[in-house]
């Protein structure tokens, strides 16, 4: 027999040996010699209240065997002399859509613009120490795409895109940790993530599909409304009969060689804001009500917050604890920040994307005449604009938190985790109203909710700018681009997904999709 139960174990509880199941007896009022087993499901922490408690739920095995298998099995099969695939980027999206068309028995061929997983962290050295970006191998560019180095956050609401659990068992199949199939808020760790990308790599060798590195698409030859052919950077050419196309939501040159080849596209709502990085033990001890270090059962203090100013949202993204800020720009001339967290998230510093929302209809009057690339272009000149402040490095402007809300100069600024420096600007005055004025009373509201997050101890850092695509390419409903047959926009950079687990849904469907056409 089988029961299905929820569990609350306080702290103190869950530091007695085998809680669990001495729990689960009483809770099922059986002896603890009749279970053979425990399955945790889900845990969570519930931090509401000083007293915190472990919410589990769990299977309990009375008198049966725990299963011996894993719920999913990967039975990839040889595809070398199968029909082909082309799937431009190496993402998430792209990797899911590659091990999905395996096991349809069609053969992927990934083109990606950057470099593999090893090579890709000369390119990163390269930004925080040289302040020199590689346009095509980047942290946004490169194999596993931004996925690669960002936290490996997996928490999503997509629950209805696809099967969650099946894309998690397959990152535990190619080596994250199996806790990712329990843990309320996953993640496997900006140090753990490029051997899993690797595995996934060999996965799709190993069964005759093809990987080609710093190749970039420049062209697409399109006859009788379907791609007949790519063109790469080399001018050589690829006949393709199918293309996903998974190239992330800063690839801007394949939006502009979109429009420029009048294929529509459509302007998207977005978000662009700042960083904001506090120390770890100030979140910690706001969240966890502690006027010291935390619990060593407890994870590094997460957040999540919104508020209405002025009829846009602002809210976190992207938060992540324990963790560092990294320059994510993908060209010279710009500067972007983004957040990061190492498996333990044991870095002193605690960093979030706070963003205003950028509604695409009401928000860019000055930059209709960009037509559905106006958002792009807004956003071009956020990070322009962050550029110069910064001292067209990749040093990047910021301001204490609390100067930024009450508009003066920063005197100085607070250590930091981002590499490459911070210089104090006057962002208050110098960000486009829109955005800066409602950051700043978010900010004040969050001070409210948050007894203790607004304080001169926090930097904000600009500009997180790349939250999600302000383009959309259209497919109908066999997810199709309406006017071009045989290509499948997929993952962030379509538009149809906000994370590393949306994207890898949106991948295996469009590989369905792509392997039907």
């Amino acid at each position: 027999m089988v029961r299905h139960i929820q569990l609350r174990i306080s702290l103190k509880e869950e530091e007695i040996s085998d809680i669990l199941l001495k729990k689960s007896a009483e809770f099922l009022s059986i002896p603890v010699s009749e279970i053979t087993g425990i399955k945790v499901l889900r845990k969570s922490i519930d931090a509401r209240k000083p007293k915190i408690i472990l919410n589990y739920k769990l299977s309990v095995f009375i008198k049966e065997a725990l299963p011996n298998q894993p719920d999913y099995i990967f039975d990839y099969k040889d595809v070398s002399k199968a029909k082909p695939v082309h799937i431009i980027g190496f993402g998430p999206a792209g990797m899911y859509a590659a091990l999905r068309c395996i096991e349809l028995g069609y053969k992927p061929i990934v083109l990606e613009r950057g470099n593999n997983v090893k090579d890709r962290r000369r390119d990163l050295k390269a930004i925080n120490q040289d302040h020199f970006v590689n346009e095509d191998s980047n942290y946004c560019f490169g194999e596993g795409g931004a996925g690669t180095y960002s936290d490996g956050k997996l928490y999503t609401r997509s629950l209805k895109r696809g099967d969650v659990r099946k894309i998690f068992e397959n990152l535990v199949f190619h080596g994250a940790t199996d806790q990712i199939l329990v843990d309320a808020h996953p993640h496997i760790g900006t140090n753990k993530l490029p051997k899993v990308v690797q595995n996934i790599r060999e996965t799709i060798l190993n069964h005759g599909g093809e990987i080609h590195f710093n190749t970039r698409v420049t062209d697409f030859v399109i006859k009788q409304n379907k791609i007949e052919a790519l063109q790469l950077q080399n001018n050589t050419e690829l006949k393709t009969e199918r293309v996903i196309l998974a190239t992330g939501h800063s690839a801007r040159d394949i939006y502009q060689l979109l429009h420029d080849k009048n294929i529509a596209l459509q302007a998207k709502s977005f978000a662009m804001g700042v960083r904001v990085e506090h120390p770890q033990d100030i979140i910690d001890s706001i969240q966890y009500h502690c006027s010291g270090e935390r619990h060593e059962l407890l994870p590094a203090a997460a957040y999540s917050l919104v508020q209405q100013v002025n009829n846009r949202g602002v809210y976190s993204f992207c938060m992540c604890p324990g963790g560092f800020i990294v320059p994510a720009a993908t060209a010279n001339g710009e500067v972007v920040v983004n957040g990061m967290s190492p498996s333990k998230r044991n870095n002193q510093f605690a960093n979030s994307g706070i963003v205003v929302e950028i509604n695409a209809e009401e928000d860019l009057k000055k930059y209709e005449h960009f037509g559905a690339l106006k958002g792009l272009e807004f956003q071009k000149d956020f990070e322009k604009f962050a550029f110069v402040a910064g001292g067209k490095t990749q040093t990047a402007p910021a301001q204490r938190l609390t100067d930024f809300v009450e508009g003066r100069l920063s005197n100085s600024l607070n250590d930091t985790s981002y590499q490459p420096g911070l210089k104090s600007v006057p962002m208050h005055s110098l960000m486009p109203k829109q955005i800066g004025s409602r950051l700043r009373k978010g900010f004040a509201a969050f001070g409210d909710k948050m007894k203790g997050f607004y304080t001169e101890e926090a930097n904000i850092i600009g500009v997180e700018s790349r939250t999600s695509s302000p383009v959309n390419i259209p497919r109908n409903d066999k997810l199709q681009h309406p006017e071009i047959t045989n290509l499948f926009p997929c993952g962030e950079g379509g538009g149809y997904a906000g994370g590393i687990v949306s994207a890898a849904m949106d991948g295996e469907r469009c590989a369905e999709a792509a392997c039907n056409f």
